[in-house]
Order: structure tokens, then sequence, then C-alpha cells
């Protein structure tokens, strides 16, 4: 719901931003014309989605810089939502829009991952400028490259290579390399890969992760110096050679 009483033009939104990708999700379609409509006007490209579900294929091709997720979906919660879209794109920013507003829900939201968290009803231009704000942030933090040795990922264009030479990965090997290299030095277990990688869809199948680490290991060090490791009983790490 947005409040009309609050100086709402969806003409003329408050705040001149820095254009950015946004996915506006929410089941009120009404609702989620005006913001997409008045995200355009103020130079944004905006995708909307009215279901968990729907967003969900529409994260698998389009990477937003900013997600505007409501929290009540009716096959889900925007807060699971929220970890799907940290999971699949660690830097895009998350603004919550919730009809509850008890200091407990927001909390709740901001422990979640979110940037910031709207209550219903809104200023539709308080809301644009909440987004412009978040891609500033966003933009101020630089997508830096992980590096592990001479293994350098580069989020910003999906590229990873060793010593210089580009490595052809999957979606499903580049985001489990990711997630090690985010996690370099620490050991982690198979069902912390699972739950953060696959998001629980193989939990307790610790042979997805095996086969997935198997074929890493061929494509990021055959032939080289391991950065891959085993450590029995406990998990694997990528850590630089001592």
């Amino acid at each position: 719901m947005v409040d009309q009483d609050r100086g709402v033009s969806a003409r003329h939104p408050s705040t001149a931003v820095a254009a950015g990708r946004v996915l506006v999700v929410d089941d009120e379609p009404a609702l989620t014309n005006l913001v997409a409509r008045t995200l355009t006007m103020a130079g944004h490209t905006v995708r909307t989605a009215s279901s968990f579900a729907g967003a969900r294929a529409v994260l698998e091709e389009y990477e937003p810089d900013v997600a505007v997720l409501d929290v009540m979906l009716p096959d889900g919660s925007g807060i699971d939502l929220c970890h799907h879209v940290r999971l699949r794109y660690p830097d895009a920013g998350v603004v919550f829009l919730s009809a509850r507003d008890a200091v407990p829900d927001r909390l709740t939201g901001f422990t979640a991952g979110g940037d910031d968290y709207v209550t219903k009803p809104f200023s539709i231009a308080e809301l644009t400028a909440r987004v412009g704000a978040v891609l500033r942030r966003g933009a101020r933090v630089a997508r830096a490259p992980l590096e592990v040795g001479d293994l350098c990922l580069r989020d910003d264009v999906h590229e990873v290579t060793r010593a210089g030479v580009a490595l052809d990965l999957s979606p499903t090997e580049y985001r489990l390399l990711r997630h090690l290299m985010h996690n370099a030095g620490m050991v982690l277990s198979n069902d912390q890969i699972l739950a953060q990688v696959w998001q629980y869809e193989y939990l307790g199948d610790a042979g997805v992760v095996e086969k997935f680490i198997s074929q890493l290991r061929k494509k990021v060090d055959q032939g080289r110096e391991p950065l891959i490791h085993t450590v029995r009983g406990f998990g694997y790490v990528v850590r630089a050679p001592r």
C-alpha cells in the first residue's frame, strides 16, 4: 500500500540517482506497477514478479543491483527470497517492503541481509530515494576481485583466471568456487556448502559436493600447485600455497 497523503508523486521522484537494475517483488499489482513505473522514470531498468517462484525464475537470467522485496508473498517469504538473492548475487542490495513495523520484524529483515526496511503505507518518493541510497552505497564498494594465490575471481564480469589463464566453469562450479574463495582459509563442511551453494536442495547428499569439488580441481588445480584441499572428516578449504 502506498500512502498518497505523504506528498507522493509518481511523476516527480524526489531524488535523482545513478541508474541501476532493480527487481520489484510484490503480490499487489497496483503497487508493483506504480513502483516499477516510478523507478523506470527515475532511469532504472526494472523487472517485476508477484511471487516467490516468479522472482526465482526472473533471477535465473536477470542480475539486479537492488531487489525490492515484499516480506509476505503468496507462496513464500521475502526473507527467504533475500537469502536466494544473496546466494546468487552477493553484491545486490535488498530493500524490504512490509506492513509489519514492529522492531523485531525490522531486526529480522536486517539480520537476513536487508539493506533497508520500508513499512507500508509508504511514500513512493521516499522508496525511490532509499533505492538510490542503496545503489550509491553499492557503487562506493567496488566489486573487488577475490584472489587466492594466482587464482582470481572477478564477480563484475563473472570471470575466473589462474595465472592469467581463463577457466571455463559452469554456473554451479562458479558459485561453489566463489563461496570457497569468499571463505578462503576456512574449512567448510558438506552441509555448510550445500546450504549456501545449493540452498538445501541436496541437504544430506554429500556426493554432490564431492562431485563438483572433483570437477573444480580438474579445472583449477590440474598441473598446478593445489589450492583446493580436503580436510578429512571436516570438509574443504581453499588456501594459498605456503
